[in-house]
């Protein structure tokens, strides 16, 4: 009886402090993402039509649309320009607020606020910057490319939502990395400034390689954060100039509520979360082995 009352007490215990986020974490992701899954094999065009089952009808209308494999093929081209830029970025404003300059912690704090703005609100703002500030700018000093409407152009306003999408993540990338080149041993940095290593060698042979950790959460957080992209998508460019800025998320959300094919759109949705599951399943398990040979 007694390792019975035991038995139960620990498992009482258990519940009690796992309970309340299993449940948050059920309603608000498991049971949705369960539903959404459920409704791809039926036909729905809205949420309030009555729900057939329909196979995998839906699966094959959404690896026939062309605009889907389209907003596929730029959000994987944004995902690749922000996981180098953002990184770079982060990594570089970290490297400078532990470098002992002055007034280095109001930098941080500086830094980190535009990650604390919301999508909409951040993507707002910059296209006042990009439709009003930037052309008069650009007049002033005779800078052509600010003098440019980028929204209007299908080249630039993909670059632009890729700007703002640095200013926005590159300060919490920061803090990321700050805490990694924090972890590296002072030791082994000051017997390396005795052994006559220049700040480039010390950089690369030494704080990078020790930082392989640090850059697999900033390498999945920006992959995931990329593909999902959907707010500052929404309201900076709204997916234009003639959807060339579309990314796959806005066309997922146009495709089952705007077009009324709701079954169509959660389909690809679940194909999106596939892919996005896969890469980056991958990214971490490589990233873990060049973490181990670091």
């Amino acid at each position: 009886m007694k390792g019975k009352n035991s038995g139960l007490k620990s498992i009482g215990n258990q519940f009690f402090f796992t309970g309340p986020t299993l449940i948050f974490f059920s309603i608000t992701l498991l049971i949705p993402f369960l539903y959404g899954l459920f409704l791809s094999f039926t036909n729905m065009t809205s949420p309030i039509s009555p729900m057939e089952f329909a196979g995998l009808d839906s699966y094959t209308a959404a690896f026939q649309d062309k605009k889907f494999w389209s907003a596929m093929w730029l959000t994987i081209k944004y995902v690749a320009a922000t996981i180098i830029l953002v990184n770079a970025f982060g990594f570089t404003l970290a490297y400078l607020v532990t470098s002992g300059m002055k007034g280095q912690n109001f930098f941080r704090a500086a830094f980190f606020t535009p990650n604390l703005i919301g999508g909409l609100v951040l993507g707002y703002i910059w296209q006042f910057i990009f439709v009003q500030s930037m052309p008069q700018i650009g007049e002033k000093l005779g800078f052509e490319i600010l003098r440019l409407g980028w929204l209007g152009d299908e080249q630039l306003a993909f670059w632009a939502v890729v700007i703002v999408t640095i200013w926005q993540s590159s300060g919490y990338l920061m803090i990321i990395f700050i805490a990694g080149i924090v972890s590296v041993p002072r030791d082994i940095i000051e017997a390396s400034t005795i052994d006559g290593a220049t700040t480039m060698r010390r950089l690369f042979r030494i704080v990078l390689p020790m930082m392989v950790p640090s850059f697999v959460v900033t390498v999945f957080l920006t992959l995931k954060n990329s593909f999902m992209v959907y707010d500052l998508n929404l309201s900076l460019t709204n997916g234009g100039p003639f959807e060339s800025t579309k990314m796959v998320s806005m066309h997922v959300v146009q495709k089952g509520l705007i077009e009324s094919n709701y079954s169509v759109g959660q389909a690809q949705a679940i194909v999106l979360f596939v892919i996005v599951a896969v890469i980056t399943g991958l990214q971490v398990y490589f990233s873990k082995k060049l973490e181990v040979e670091a």
